[in-house]
């Protein structure tokens, strides 16, 4: 006998790095789990529909502007349960609107929550690790682990990085990121687990908000407001925000200093990766400043 199905629609909402989460009666399915606001869909109206009445229903407050975010299917001993993902960014001004049990929690503070085994692949993109390395060995992955990614970035022909990939066990593909033309060219199997896919500035300000696809984790390059803004519109998971300093491999970019870095960092809802003449030990000054996180290519 086939599983009863249920459409779900889920809302991961956003402001300045933290993320609404409520949490479930002991008399409700999965009780005393946490939980993103959310809810069946009814006969008649769309995931997004859904999505967007739960969430004035149970939050209190009327957002208009959401972006897919991810399909996941999960079965239980029960049932199958689709839920349909949706992300926006909440204003400020309607915090004093959002209603009793939910509240902010940082993305760091989510995997500590219990929450149903259906959100756990939602944890896993919301949360990144706290330094990314930029290199061109791709051997540097087997450091990788909860706290590093590895941004491979090189310059060989498409063929030879084809080839050096089908060498790396997909285990390890989650704590990878590629650019968007190699992303591309893998195959099926390599692109449902690759980490994420890295877009350059100007590749990114080419795509819209519909161009990204649902269920992939991007990560962008940014040097301005204007591209940070973008980045953010048109669904981005996280930006990489240089030169905080001047470096040895672009000693000619007028660096943003750690002023202007906070200043553009705090106005974004998706984590800020500060890049541009940083060590390792830079981490906790970068997070003074808004930083989510650092990258570099010779010090991490």
């Amino acid at each position: 006998m086939s599983k009863a199905q249920l459409n779900v629609a889920i809302a991961i909402l956003l402001q300045h790095g933290q993320v609404l989460v409520g949490f479930r009666e002991a008399d409700q399915h999965q009780g005393n789990k946490y939980e993103f606001p959310g809810g069946k869909v009814e006969a008649g109206e769309t995931a997004l529909e859904a999505c967007r009445r739960e969430v004035l229903e149970e939050v209190g407050i009327d957002i208009q502007q959401w972006q897919s975010f991810d399909f996941i299917q999960h079965e239980y001993e029960d049932l199958i349960v689709n839920l349909h993902i949706f992300h926006a960014v909440v204003p400020d001004a309607l915090n004093n609107e959002i209603q009793q049990p939910w509240r902010w929690y940082t993305r760091e503070q989510l995997p500590e929550l219990n929450f149903p085994k259906a959100n756990q692949r939602l944890i896993q993109r919301l949360v990144w690790p706290e330094y990314l390395k930029i290199s061109a060995d791709l051997t540097d992955l087997a450091e990788c682990g909860a706290e590093k990614m590895l941004y491979w970035r090189n310059t060989l022909a498409l063929e030879q990085q084809l080839s050096m990939l089908a060498e790396i066990s997909v285990e390890h593909l989650p704590h990878l990121i590629v650019n968007i033309a190699l992303y591309q060219a893998l195959n099926s199997i390599q692109q449902a687990n690759i980490g994420a896919i890295h877009l350059k500035q100007q590749q990114m300000l080419s795509l819209s908000k519909n161009d990204l696809i649902v269920g992939q984790r991007y990560i962008a390059s940014c040097h301005d407001e204007v591209s940070l803004k973008h980045a953010e519109q048109i669904g981005c998971d996280a930006v990489l925000l240089s030169p905080v300093h001047v470096t040895a491999t672009h000693p000619e970019a007028q660096p943003l200093g750690w002023t202007k870095f906070q200043h553009l960092a705090q106005t974004m809802h998706i984590p800020v990766f500060a890049l541009g003449g940083l060590s390792q030990n830079d981490l906790q000054e970068a997070k003074n400043y808004a930083a989510y996180g650092i990258a570099g290519q010779r010090f991490i």
